[in-house]
């Protein structure tokens, strides 16, 4: 295997996830008296605020509760050491407070609905509703918040309510830039649709078969885009996640997938420039399709359902054969490409020649930028003992979004409606009256037979004044020849008549 097929293998291996769940802003526990501390971790702004409501549910009055709350910033991306010294903190129900750290221990009566409220806060902030922030962060950072609630009343049922919020929003910090990244790609390809749209309305005539497949990607692209803004939106007013959304947004991610890579394949295979019909690839592309829809819905709908406490097995099930399916789509297209160019380049047609060598030059640019990020997020992001550059973490997943942009963005540049459009189209060959000098092709068929076609010299054509006349012209001097494929189709036989019909 070539090395530009094992580079492009890698890439499609480690695309094949790329969005990830954003961080909630609001978080509600039921515990009850002497259970398990409740950790919660977040990546916040500075100046962002921490609520914490409790309720009591007890048929004994004047229950009395002790709260012990400690706040850690863990000094890495990955807090799984911070959890440990946060566990320490509160077992020595010792208070101390610091710009890193925030503990208090305290003892309420739980009669009804309890609003922490005692914590370093700046005095300028407004209360929301009467309820003001327990803590406000200092740093932007990665904090763990640790709540261990005790009782001597066994029988308690307290349900606790976190939030915390900065002036953003209840997105994190990581996930906040995303917001307005999906915003700006929902305009950015509102813009595209109606340039194509407008292109396409000019040149309705003459449009090719694969500018309707363009058509479709930018919709849904639109969509795509629109509907992860709507997701990252109400998250950030709300703070909460709506699961039936997120799957939404994901399926719809997967179904644009999915037709951006069946356009890539089509147009690699040269349907309508180099061939009028796909025949029986069109099934397998199609089958390709389905297969690729069925398995990118099973893996994103795992990694929304699933908790991260649970086991991996049954997304790693999913994501296997998704890397897999993703990287034998990649060997196709570069495969596909290679077919075509050569049959552009003994046909001897420099237009479409030129046409596949800029699109072949984008497919290994966008290979080669790639690579070359990945890179760059496995030595700052993947492969370091403690992460401390995070806040561009968003980027590894705006990647290959403003990527993919890119290159249908090339794409409705080589494939635009214009004028001369059927210049591109696919056009049987026939002869011309005017040549009268003898050429001799090459052609190397799929079949690895070496033909040669030679044109009759010195035809006296006679007026032909009907299109039956022309035909029938075309069948006693077109020599045909049983090692290439014959016009066997209506589809070809409608082209064979419109090239005729242009030359009267």
């Amino acid at each position: 295997m070539k090395l530009p097929t094992k580079i492009l293998l890698l890439v499609s291996v480690l695309i094949t996830n790329t969005n990830g769940l954003s961080e909630e802003g609001k978080w509600d526990f039921t515990i009850t008296p002497n259970s398990r501390p409740i950790f919660q971790e977040k990546n916040v702004f500075k100046g962002a605020e921490l609520y914490i409501g409790i309720n009591c549910e007890t048929l004994v009055s004047d229950s009395k509760v002790n709260l012990n709350l400690a706040i850690l910033q863990s000094p890495c991306w990955d807090p799984e050491d911070t959890y440990l010294e946060l566990n320490n903190i509160i077992t020595t129900n010792k208070a101390t407070n610091s710009s890193k750290v925030y503990h208090s221990v305290d003892t309420y009566s739980c009669n009804d609905h309890i609003f922490l409220h005692e914590g370093t806060v700046v005095s300028n902030k407004t209360s929301r509703g009467g309820i003001y922030p327990l803590h406000e962060f200092s740093h932007d950072g990665v904090y763990v918040l640790g709540l261990s609630i005790t009782s001597n009343n066994s029988d308690l049922l307290i349900h606790v309510h976190i939030e915390i919020k900065s002036d953003y929003g209840y997105l994190s910090a990581v996930d906040w830039p995303l917001l307005p990244f999906y915003g700006f790609m929902c305009l950015y390809y509102i813009l595209l649709g109606v340039i194509w749209l407008v292109l396409s309305f000019l040149q309705w005539r003459d449009l090719l078969r694969v500018q309707f497949w363009i058509g479709g990607v930018i919709l849904l692209g639109m969509l795509e885009k629109a509907t992860f803004y709507a997701e990252y939106q109400v998250i950030n007013n709300k703070g909460v996640e709506i699961q039936g959304a997120m799957i939404l947004a994901e399926w719809v991610s997967c179904a644009k997938r999915t037709l951006a890579r069946m356009l890539v394949i089509v147009v690699s295979l040269g349907f309508g420039i180099v061939k009028p019909r796909l025949g029986s690839t069109l099934h397998r592309v199609v089958g390709v399709g389905i297969l690729y829809f069925f398995l990118a819905a099973s893996e994103s709908y795992l990694r929304i359902t699933k908790a991260k406490s649970q086991s991996n097995r049954d997304l790693l099930v999913a994501s296997v054969p998704l890397a897999v399916l993703d990287s034998a789509i990649c060997w196709w297209i570069f495969s596909a490409l290679v077919a075509t160019t050569r049959t552009l380049r003994l046909r001897r047609n420099e237009a479409k020649l030129s046409l596949y060598r800029h699109f072949t030059n984008t497919l290994i640019f966008s290979v080669v930028a790639s690579v070359i990020f990945m890179l760059y997020c496995l030595k700052v992001h993947h492969f370091v003992t403690c992460l401390t550059v995070w806040k561009d973490i968003w980027l590894e997943e705006a990647f290959w979004h403003i990527l993919f942009s890119c290159i249908l963005l090339v794409i409705m540049i080589l494939w635009r409606p214009t004028n001369n459009n059927q210049i591109y189209a696919f056009v049987p060959l026939l002869d011309t009256a005017d040549d009268n000098e003898e050429e001799e092709h090459l052609v190397n068929d799929a079949y690895g037979v070496k033909v040669r076609m030679h044109q009759k010299q010195h035809y006296q054509i006679s007026p032909r004044n009907s299109v039956d006349d022309d035909l029938k012209w075309l069948e006693e001097n077109i020599k045909s020849d049983p090692t290439l494929p014959t016009l066997d189709s209506d589809e070809e036989l409608v082209n064979t008549r419109f090239e005729v019909s242009k030359m009267q």
